[in-house]
Order: structure tokens, then C-alpha cells, then sequence
């Protein structure tokens, strides 16, 4: 018998999307999640589940921490689904929810880096163990050890991690857009060297990517706001530079 206390402490502070196309299933799982979570979101199929995971992570600057997923849904089935959430989050925790008829399906999600399956009819025992040892395992994971050598450390708080390309303040995760993470992997490249528009816009188009000046301006804009103060730096006429807390 899971202890609902034990549960909260691990959960308590931890988002998660639950997608389920069958109305009762998801409207009463979903407020018995409410319970244990800090933030519940819930979608009736596979395609709005991928428009609310790109929604939150732009609105809160993070992916949510859990999703929970039925396999065979309308529109966009559960393999689909976490194949697009892993391409846009590749470090994303999921819990999969597989009926029995659906073992063909259990490969293909074991092959793509799924670790955590619930059979369907929940039991909901079950379903709190998974969730309990599935929320330990989030909040005893850490992103980077003293050691780590793929980390620049911006101040006492926050460090760019050049390997997974997310910011980290006190062991908590901020994700980045891609365009953010490119930015920020060129200002790493050499760490107070004033890298000009000219310079940016290269890197961007070698990447794939396009971006103008109006454009930089809102980035570096948006990015500040997730970064301590000062860390960029604008050389006015000449571009931008990354300052830690070593060389400011």
C-alpha cells in the first residue's frame, strides 16, 4: 500500500500532462493526480497533447516533468506522440498506458527509450508505485556533479550545460528554445570574445537556421530574463559577449 504522504513529498513540486482519450478514464485519473501534483494537465488525444507540451514549456520555460500516455488514440497515437515530445526533449520522463491487445505496439516505445509501462485496466496501487518510484527518480536525479567538466558556471547559482544545452539554477532545470541554445553555444565558444551580428547570423545559417538583427535584439531580450544579470553583455556598435561571474 503506497503511503500517500511519501508520494506528496516527491511530487508535490512536480508537473505532468495526462493524455487519455477515454472521457471518464482521463476526467477521474486526472483529478486523483490533482492530488499528489503541483500542476495537472490532461488531453484527449495525441495532437493536442503535442500542442499543450510546446504551449507550457513556452510559457513556463520548462517541459512538464511527467507525461502520462495511452497507446491507440485518435489523431496522433501514443508511439507518434512520444516520438515527436523526444525529438523536441529528449531527457522527457514517460509513463505509458498499454492495453492488453496492444503488445505489438510495446517494441517500438522500448526501442525509442521508453522505461515505464501501466497496464490498462489501471490498478491504482500500481499506478501510485510507478508514480512514486518514477517521481524518486526525478527528484534524486542531478543534472551535473562538482566534477563536471561540460558545465560553465555563470555565477554562485546558475551554470549552461554545454553537453544537454539547458541552463541549471541550484540543480533545477531551465530549458531552453533552440534558438536560445544556439545563442548560447556560440557566446560558450569563447567565453568573453564580442561576437557581432555578422557573427550570429553565420552561426545560425550553419546551423540551418535564420535569424536578422531586429531578431537577435529579442532573443538576447527574452534570454536575459532566464539569465543572471549581466551575463550578456551588449557592446554597443560592435555585438554581444557571455560574462560569468569570473570576469565580470
Amino acid at each position: 500500500m503506497i503511503n500517500s504522504k511519501e508520494l506528496i513529498t516527491y511530487t508535490q513540486h512536480l508537473s505532468l500532462l495526462f493524455v487519455e482519450d477515454h472521457d471518464e478514464l482521463r476526467e477521474n485519473t486526472t483529478e486523483i493526480l490533482k492530488n499528489f501534483f503541483h500542476y495537472v494537465d490532461s488531453s484527449p488525444n495525441g495532437k493536442d497533447a503535442l500542442v499543450k507540451y510546446k504551449q507550457h514549456h513556452e510559457q513556463h520555460s520548462k517541459y512538464y516533468d511527467i507525461v502520462i500516455s495511452d497507446i491507440q488514440m485518435p489523431k496522433l497515437n501514443g508511439v507518434e506522440l512520444t516520438k515527436a515530445i523526444y525529438a523536441a526533449n529528449p531527457l522527457q520522463t514517460i509513463i505509458v498506458l498499454s492495453a492488453h491487445d496492444e503488445s505489438k505496439y510495446l517494441l517500438a516505445l522500448v526501442n525509442i527509450g521508453i522505461e515505464y509501462f501501466i497496464k490498462k485496466p489501471i490498478d491504482y496501487q500500481e499506478f501510485l508505485e510507478v508514480l512514486l518510484n518514477t517521481s524518486k527518480k526525478i527528484h534524486n536525479a542531478t543534472p551535473y556533479t562538482s566534477q563536471d567538466t561540460t558545465k560553465i558556471q555563470l555565477n554562485d547559482a546558475y551554470a549552461f550545460d554545454t553537453k544537454n544545452n539547458y541552463l541549471v539554477h541550484n540543480k533545477n532545470v531551465i530549458y531552453l528554445t533552440k534558438y536560445e541554445i544556439l545563442f548560447m553555444q556560440l557566446l560558450c565558444k569563447h567565453i568573453g570574445k564580442i561576437y557581432s551580428n555578422e557573427d550570429i547570423v553565420s552561426h545560425y545559417h550553419l546551423n540551418g537556421e535564420n535569424i536578422n538583427a531586429a531578431n537577435i535584439r529579442k532573443l538576447v531580450s527574452k534570454l536575459r530574463k532566464k539569465l543572471p544579470q549581466k551575463t550578456i553583455e551588449s557592446v554597443y556598435g560592435v555585438g554581444y559577449r557571455l560574462l560569468t561571474s569570473n570576469n565580470i
